[in-house]
């Protein structure tokens, strides 16, 4: 199975839900939520490639970064790639029902271990999708990271004990949740948190503890200061808050406050392996890829999940070796015009 036939099955799997565009930017579903768009007109999804695309590369041939390595270190991993697989729930109401929750988050947990990558699960309304996103790694001995929504604060720590108890080598909270119209929808009090409150929730565990949503330098730094040993930085993929800039263009902010005391990863808008190689120039130690990974776990399972992964991090690799960067590490502001 090769990825065309991945997409070509992925179609027929999410119809109604998905159009699998050949260019996945959000136009053809503004204002699908539940579904797969953005929230409203649809201007925070398209944000996030917008804001991809006003970079542009420095090629560069004359250097000795031949073979360009890709691994990564993060939460005490070595991973293969810096291509992390995004927490995503709700197939039934999102993405048609094709797949049970467990059966998809189970597909991205594996296909991302699969890959040498890691894998996020999420949280929603309906009980079973963290619960299912939990038995998904630890079905994998804790290879993954499950990521809760803002709860109450009994309800948070009882899902952390959760993941503890799964063995998995992180857990997270995406703050960016607090409006989600799902949850509301299903009467699931979510919220903001007060930095307070952030600091027990973190405090509560030994896990490394990943604070996800963050597009403000004020808020990466309350996250640190709380005790997050990681943020996210993503408009939760516009599907929350209409007109929201782009990951990329809040990132080098961000970056540049809290660079070095907490890991920096960044989720939105991602396509290609350049789209990676522009997000580590501008600040960020791994990314967060949703989207295409729906396509691949529907289209392919597992193996599906895979596939999007490598590809992502040949084009990565292909993409470091004509910029002159032989490792991650090589990759900084040089890279970008």
């Amino acid at each position: 199975m090769n990825l065309s036939e991945i997409r070509k099955a992925a179609r027929e799997k999410l119809k109604g839900s998905c159009r699998v565009c050949p260019v996945c930017d959000g136009r053809a579903c503004s204002g699908e939520v539940p579904g797969m768009g953005g929230a409203g007109t649809g201007c925070g999804f398209r944000a996030n490639l917008e804001a991809l695309e006003q970079y542009r590369l420095n090629l560069r041939t004359l250097h000795n970064a031949k073979d360009p390595q890709t691994h990564c270190h993060i939460f005490g991993l070595s991973l293969k790639t810096p291509v992390l697989a995004a927490p995503i729930t709700g197939t039934t109401y999102n993405m048609g029902g094709a797949l049970s929750e467990r059966e998809f988050i189970g597909m991205i947990i594996s296909g991302s271990l699969l890959a040498g990558s890691l894998g996020f699960s999420g949280d929603g309304a309906d009980p079973t999708m963290y619960g299912a996103g939990v038995e998904a790694v630890a079905s994998e001995k804790g290879w993954g990271v499950p990521v809760i929504k803002p709860r109450e604060q009994h309800e948070v720590i009882k899902r952390i004990r959760k993941a503890e108890a799964a063995g998995a080598v992180a857990v997270g909270m995406d703050i960016d949740g607090a409006g989600l119209v799902t949850m509301a929808l299903k009467g699931q009090p979510v919220g903001p948190k007060t930095p307070a409150e952030l600091s027990d929730i973190v405090s509560a565990t030994r896990l490394p503890f990943i604070v996800k949503g963050i597009m403000t330098a004020d808020e990466a730094g309350i996250a640190v200061d709380a005790g997050a040993a990681a943020i996210v930085v993503s408009n939760h993929g516009g599907r929350i808050l209409d007109h929201t800039p782009g990951a990329a263009e809040v990132l080098p902010e961000i970056a540049a406050a809290v660079k070095g005391k907490a890991a920096i990863l960044a989720d939105g808008g991602i396509r290609s392996g350049v789209d990676v190689l522009k997000l580590l120039a501008l600040g960020a130690d791994a990314v967060l890829v949703g989207r295409p990974l729906v396509i691949g776990a529907f289209g392919g399972g597992a193996e599906g999940v895979r596939q999007v992964i490598n590809q992502l991090t040949e084009q990565l690799k292909q993409a470091m070796l004509l910029t002159g960067c032989g490792s991650l590490g090589e990759i900084t502001r040089k890279v970008l015009l």
